[in-house]
């Protein structure tokens, strides 16, 4: 939709027909009249003779005072309505990349992976529906670090998710420095909207901060903390004294996780499987619901830059026109003066 956005400044359109009705009877003239063989009148834009301005100087130059006087009144392109970025939950992802993530007990169309591959598939599809949410991303092992901070591009986080590597924040588990690292991230924001979701397979084996001293300080800020326990609890290993069925989740401490969770007044999680995994992104959207707002606006696009434009044009066209005619004017005029000396 066209708009102006000034549009009281399309009455000065009339302002050269008003100075002109302010002397009656008054003729335009090109230039000063001076006498034939003055010294001056060979100059540009000098006369030697008046005469009213011809029909066609007067509409290139009323066409350009209107189209400059289009430019001031800013005209503008306004679109169609267009959602603003919603107000959501500022929601922390703290996801375990020590080396036991590597263990293959999940299964995909048949095919065992590991659970990083495993969390990457599901986070992949969470993450693209928490729109309107703030979503940060914190990956930890012996230390934990702010892959992502808190952010409305998801699609960034996404892919810093899935360029997550095992081992790159060391060997061991530091699930308290990590919870204490998200609630130093999320305390500052508003308060009913900070979520931390943590996801391990093991036990708290490094860090300066105790999971249970991580948890009363998330506690105090008002953190909610969701806490997901990932691994089979039962898988065949081959070896060459034949099969044997192993728990690969033996080192995960579920009463931690449970009592951090419970702490925070959040809920702890097992996914067992990959379809667990999935179903408890899923139960955590139901829990964490993304609050919309319904904020529309407009985008605008300034155009007057085209009247303008054309304007200067049109301008530079009559000032060419003009020298040129002039030009041959005065070269025509040259050649008759040059024939009456001789």
């Amino acid at each position: 939709m066209l708009n102006l956005a000034w549009p009281w400044i399309l009455t000065l359109v009339l302002l050269p027909l008003v100075l002109k009705w302010r002397k009656p009877g008054a003729q335009s003239v090109d230039a000063p009249v001076l006498p034939v063989g003055h010294w001056l009148s060979d100059l540009p834009g000098v006369s030697r003779r008046g005469h009213a301005a011809p029909l066609w100087k007067q509409l290139l130059l009323g066409l350009t005072w209107t189209l400059l006087v289009i430019a001031l009144a800013r005209p503008q392109y306004v679109g169609e309505q267009v959602q603003m970025p919603v107000s959501g939950r500022d929601l922390m992802l703290v996801v375990d990349i020590s080396p036991s993530m590597d263990e293959q007990d999940m299964v995909l169309q048949g095919r065992s992976i590991n659970r990083l591959q495993a969390v990457k598939r599901v986070l992949n599809d969470f993450i693209s529906r928490r729109q309107g949410d703030r979503l940060g991303l914190i990956l930890f092992g012996t230390e934990p670090y702010v892959q992502a901070p808190l952010t409305f591009d998801l699609e960034t986080v996404r892919t810093l998710m899935q360029e997550a590597g095992l081992g790159m924040a060391g060997r061991a588990t530091a699930i308290g420095d990590a919870v204490g690292l998200a609630t130093k991230r999320l305390r500052d924001r508003p308060q009913d909207q900070r979520v931390v979701v943590l996801l391990t397979d093991g036990a708290n084996t490094a860090g300066e901060i105790t999971p249970d001293k991580a948890t009363e300080i998330a506690t105090a800020a008002s953190i909610r903390l969701y806490t997901i326990g990932i691994g089979a609890e039962t898988m065949v290993q081959r070896g060459l004294l034949g099969a044997r069925r192993v728990n690969p989740s033996r080192d995960l401490d579920e009463n931690l996780l449970t009592r951090m969770a419970q702490q925070t007044g959040g809920e702890y999680f097992r996914a067992r499987s990959l379809p667990e995994l999935e179903l408890i992104y899923e139960s955590i959207d139901q829990l964490e619901p993304i609050e919309l707002e319904g904020k529309f606006y407009r985008p605008v696009t300034e155009l007057y830059v085209w009247p303008a434009g054309m304007a200067i044009i049109l301008l530079l066209v009559f000032m060419l026109i003009s020298r040129g005619r002039e030009w041959v004017v005065g070269k025509r005029q040259r050649r008759e003066e040059k024939k009456d000396v001789d």
